[in-house]
């Protein structure tokens, strides 16, 4: 996510995409063979960025990024889960790190690899959303509960409304309310560009809904998660706290993926009052270290919406984050991530992975790179960011964790190596897996749309930089006394 990163990820997947034919010229033509229009479109969605980058900034970048990916349809369409994944791998092999958001969006849809169709999912990101995925859900319970205006002294204040705080958690009807009986709620937090839904609904929506493991909720957070991450952290403060109060208080666990671990992990340090209700919290293609591959046009001048400067690897954002003990897990925290290949966060493997988080505080971590798991099994293959959320190991380390104190854990998962075999998580299909790649093309798309784009991140709120800095003095005198007591165990 550097401002010197390239981005040329299209123009290397053109030769891959399987055109259409085109006819061939008469006899006298003097002129060449027609472009596929396809394959022009998607040519444009790299040279059109290409061509900022060398004369920043263009006018009506974003106008011509939206004609463009009007004008690509499915050339292919899988039939089957192993030429999907081939497919998939195919657009992204020759790229090891992608940085054209836009290019890769555009070659997933010419494969066949979203469920729905660019049209659609532009007025998707327009703001044409049915009711799962709506921002303003009437949730009228009342929680048995303080939670507003803060559910502790000690929490950070909200910027917010409650109203506005409520209406993004999505309670569907199937929701048991913490019953005798019940399993115990799950919230459901999305990332970059996407709601709680259109994240979910390909994988973790089927694999829960009316299962003994956890009962889930999900947040669809105004704006796509694209608008300020302090704010966003917010809304997930909040909804553990309500949720947890209408649920005869039951303790709740927090499921995330890509932003929404930063999310969880500010809302979780600035909030402390959520992380007693808490379990477990089960993050997939975290990024709590940001990512070098986060500003997708990466060039001075062009503006982004704020999250995604935000997630840039040495932003404010995530400075503040890993400041004073951030960098380490404040409740159980079960890690899953895929070094091969995410294409969005990057590093991400090993213990340099921008998912690995640490234990300071002895709540109990689990970091899980798929590939170290299952090696050279389907489960432990090409994953991509989005990919990790279909992965079996994922959802049967989720299962642990609900199931045990503390984090997941791959020694307690039961039939491993038969587990290693799947490719998708047992109960998921083909069109689950095409949903699942859908939040990769509504990302770009509400990107492309997304209003309120800025050149730079946004100031640390004031009442959260006087938080961090009265914190850092008590967080280093803690560990000093601590590494005293055990003879430099620090």
């Amino acid at each position: 996510m550097r401002s010197t990163v390239l981005l040329g990820l299209a123009a290397s997947l053109l030769p891959q995409i399987q055109a259409v034919p085109t006819p061939t010229a008469q006899d006298g033509d003097l002129n060449p063979f027609p472009e596929n229009p396809v394959e022009l479109a998607v040519k444009n969605l790299n040279n059109l960025v290409n061509e900022t980058l060398r004369n920043p900034p263009t006018n009506g970048l974003f106008d011509r990024l939206i004609e463009d990916f009007q004008l690509v349809t499915a050339t292919a369409v899988p039939v089957s889960i192993p030429a999907a994944a081939d497919a998939l791998k195919e657009i992204l092999v020759s790229a090891p790190e992608p940085s054209n958001l836009f290019g890769y969006a555009g070659s997933l849809a010419a494969a066949g690899l979203s469920k729905d169709n660019v049209p659609d999912l532009l007025n998707f990101a327009k703001g044409a959303i049915g009711p799962e995925n709506s921002f303003r859900n009437v949730n009228l319970r009342r929680s048995s509960i303080k939670v507003f205006p803060k559910a502790d002294p000690k929490d950070a204040p909200f910027s917010l409304s409650e109203a506005d705080l409520r209406a993004a958690i999505h309670i569907p009807s199937s929701f048991k309310y913490g019953a005798r009986g019940a399993p115990n709620p799950i919230i459901l937090v999305p990332g970059t560009g996407a709601t709680g839904y259109t994240t979910f609904v390909g994988n973790y929506i089927p694999l829960l809904q009316g299962s003994n493991i956890a009962d889930p909720v999900w947040l669809n957070i105004p704006g796509f998660l694209l608008g300020d991450a302090q704010v966003h952290a917010e809304y997930v403060a909040y909804a553990v706290n309500y949720i947890h109060g209408i649920s005869n208080k039951r303790k709740v666990s927090v499921a995330a993926w890509s932003q929404g671990s930063i999310d969880g992990q500010w809302a979780f340090k600035y909030w402390p009052s959520a992380r007693a209700k808490v379990t477990d919290f089960i993050t997939f293609s975290g990024d709590y270290a940001g990512t070098i591959n986060a500003n997708f046009l990466a060039t001075p001048g062009i503006p982004l919406p704020p999250a995604v400067l935000q997630q840039e690897a040495g932003s404010n954002f995530i400075k503040t984050l890993r400041a004073n003990g951030g960098d380490s897990a404040y409740v159980p925290t079960t890690s899953v991530y895929s070094s091969f290949f995410d294409e969005i966060v990057q590093p991400q493997a090993g213990t340099a992975a921008s998912a690995f988080i640490k234990d300071a505080r002895r709540v109990g971590v689990s970091n899980n790179e798929v590939q170290q798991i299952c090696p050279g099994a389907p489960a432990g293959s090409f994953f991509t960011h989005e990919g990790v959320l279909y992965n079996a190991i994922g959802f049967a380390l989720l299962k642990d964790a609900l199931s045990h104190e503390g984090p997941g854990k791959v020694s307690r998962i039961p039939g491993l190596d038969s587990l290693c075999t799947n490719f998708l998580s047992p109960g998921l299909d083909l069109s689950d897996f095409l949903l699942t790649e859908n939040a990769i093309l509504i990302a770009a798309l509400t990107i492309v749309t997304y209003p309120e784009k800025v050149t730079t991140e946004p100031a640390i709120k004031g009442e959260i930089d006087i938080m961090m800095r009265r914190g850092e003095c008590a967080y280093t005198d803690r560990l000093a006394a601590y590494a005293s007591r055990h003879q430099g165990y620090y």
